[in-house]
C-alpha cells in the first residue's frame, strides 16, 4: 500500500475521547453498508473462472511489492502458489493512484493478463489526497483495464483515520465499496484492515511481515473463490 518505512501519527489532545464516541455510529454505518453489499452480491451473477496458467497482473505499490517481508514472501508470489496463475507482481514502493494512471497502460501492453487485481491508494491518503480524487484515479484505472478485455477485482485499502488510531482496527476507505458497485466489480473488502488490526502480522504500521502476507493471499484466495473466478 504505502511507503517504506514506519510512519506515526499523532493525535491531537483530546481527539481520543471524541473519536472512541464516534465508535458505536461508525461500527453501526459499517454493519449496514456490509449487509447491503452482500445483497448485492447476491443479486449478482459469478465471474467465469480463470484457468491454471492465466496471467494475473497484481497493480499495486509496496503492500504488493512486499515491503516488510523477504523476496518471494509477498502476497502475489504466494497466491500463484496457491492458484497455479502466472501472476506478474507490478507492485512499485510509495505508488499513488495517480501515478498508476500512467503505467497501467505499458503494463496491459506487455503481459496482456486476463486478470488485473488492483490495490492502490494507499499512499495517497498518506499525502492526505482527497478521496473522491482518488476513486477517480482508481475509476480512470478500472477503465483502461477494462478497455483491454481483462477481468477487474479490487482490493480495498484502510483508511486513514482518527477512530482507526485510538482503536487500533482500521477500516476499509469507503470509496472502495462504493467503486465496486458503481462498476460492478468484485471486492476484496476487509482483508488488509484486518492484518493492520494485528501487531504480529505486521513489519509497521503499514505494511505485513511475512506471516501477515501469507494471510493476505489466504484471504485473497478465499475472496477470489467467492466470486468463482477460483475454483
Amino acid at each position: 500500500m504505502l511507503e517504506s518505512g514506519t510512519r506515526s501519527f499523532p493525535l491531537a489532545v483530546g481527539d481520543g475521547s471524541k473519536a472512541i464516541a464516534d465508535l458505536g455510529r461508525r461500527r453501526l454505518i459499517k454493519t449496514v453498508t456490509a449487509v447491503l453489499a452482500l445483497a448485492a452480491c447476491g443479486r449478482s451473477q459469478k465471474w467465469p473462472a480463470l484457468p491454471v496458467g492465466s496471467v494475473v497482473l497484481a497493480l499495486g505499490d509496496s503492500v504488493t511489492f512486499g515491503t516488510g517481508a523477504a523476496p518471494g514472501q509477498d502476497w502475489p508470489t504466494l497466491l500463484a502458489a496457491m492458484t497455479g496463475w502466472r501472476i506478474v507482481n507490478a507492485g512499485v514502493p510509495g505508488d499513488t493512484a495517480e501515478a498508476a494512471r500512467q503505467r497501467i497502460a505499458p503494463l496491459l501492453e506487455e503481459h496482456r493478463p486476463a486478470l488485473v487485481m488492483v490495490e492502490l491508494g494507499g499512499n495517497d491518503f498518506i499525502h492526505r489526497r482527497a478521496q473522491k480524487l482518488v476513486k477517480e484515479d482508481l475509476r480512470q484505472i478500472i477503465q483502461t483495464i477494462r478497455a483491454s478485455g481483462a477481468s477487474i477485482v479490487l482490493v480495498a485499502v484502510p483508511e486513514l483515520s482518527l477512530l482507526g488510531a485510538v482503536t487500533r482496527r482500521p477500516d476499509d476507505a469507503p470509496i472502495y465499496a462504493e467503486l465496486a458497485r458503481e462498476e460492478k466489480l468484485p471486492l476484496i473488502a476487509e482483508v488488509f484492515a484486518e492484518i493492520l488490526s494485528r501487531p504480529e502480522l505486521c513489519a509497521d504500521q503499514i505494511h505485513p511481515n511475512a506471516k501477515g502476507y501469507r494471510q493476505m493471499a489466504d484471504g485473497f484466495s478465499a475472496a477470489l473463490k467467492k466470486t468463482g473466478l477460483l475454483s
